[in-house]
């Protein structure tokens, strides 16, 4: 008797250690699928990279040439316009020229790849999602694409000359400037990415309040804070220390964030009653507790 009640003990502990593993293995084969979407969907996007790194480098120096249009532009904001026209790019190492063109090669192709690049990302993270999200998300990605280009365009053609004529001109009296290629090019490449990507504040301000995470109300009280914050950023995006060039970024951040509130009014408008406000909602307490108990 006591040998079948060991054998029936067997039995179960065998059954408990099979189940384990079966769910084990259920819970392994989606992370794994996820792995290989994953790992599909880098491989498509670094292939369509080379290809277009392969293809920029029939027009790389062309690509060149289209940075160092702000220099030449920056003539027209000094005191001495020849001064600038005068300064010439210099390469200061055998490897510079080659470095600076496979950097602009890789960073085209990769400005020229990106509306496939995200479109990858949101098909990889939308599974997760609701279809009212996925809908948002996808509604969104022309207008992504859309600020980023008109943030590049609005440091190309605006922010980096006067910037570029401060450093150029700056106390020259001291010691002349004559700029390493390299630098120049990091210069206004991390200028132009860092711009196009805060124009995108008022669609992620608007994909914040269409999620509830953040409301116009709450943003609008917090402006003079957005204020000050946009003023530290724009001492930390612009490669100048001087408040005219700082001004320029800083103006059109704060325009940003407004128009920012006006788009997650539109989108916020149905949440409005769905959750009550701390205040009616003390006010609602005070009121129950004011009603007379029920006998």
């Amino acid at each position: 008797m006591a040998g079948q009640v060991e054998l029936l003990d067997e039995d179960v502990e065998q059954a408990k250690k099979e189940a384990e593993e079966a769910k084990l293995q259920k819970s392994a084969a989606p992370i794994s699928g996820h792995l290989k979407e994953l790992r599909n969907r880098l491989i498509k996007c670094v292939i369509v990279v080379v290809i277009l790194m392969i293809a920029s480098f029939y027009f790389g120096n062309e690509v060149i040439d289209l940075l160092k249009y702000p220099l030449k532009k920056a003539a027209s904001f000094g005191t001495d316009p020849e001064l600038v026209k005068a300064i010439e790019l210099q390469a200061i190492t055998a490897m510079e020229n080659l470095s600076v063109f496979f950097k602009v090669c890789l960073t085209s192709s990769l400005i020229v790849a990106m509306p496939y690049l995200v479109y990858h990302i949101l098909a990889f993270v939308t599974p997760g999602l609701t279809s009212k999200e996925k809908r948002l998300l996808f509604t969104a990605l022309p207008f992504i694409v859309l600020m980023f280009f008109a943030g590049v365009a609005f440091a190309y053609f605006i922010a980096l000359p006067p910037a570029l004529n401060f450093l150029y001109n700056f106390n020259t009296e001291v010691a002349e400037v004559h700029g390493r290629i390299s630098d120049y090019i990091d210069l206004v490449s991390r200028m132009l990415l860092v711009v196009g990507i805060v124009f995108e504040t008022p669609i992620i301000v608007m994909v914040l309040a269409k999620f509830g995470i953040v409301s116009p109300d709450w943003l609008a009280k917090r402006r003079k804070i957005w204020i000050v914050m946009a003023f530290v950023l724009s001492a930390i995006i612009t490669p100048t220390f001087d408040p005219v060039n700082q001004t320029i970024i800083a103006v059109p951040l704060i325009l940003l964030l407004e128009i920012g509130i006006l788009l997650s009014r539109t989108v916020y408008k149905g949440k409005k009653n769905a959750v009550p406000a701390a205040e009616d909602k003390e006010t609602l307490d005070s009121a129950d507790s004011d009603l007379p108990a029920a006998e």
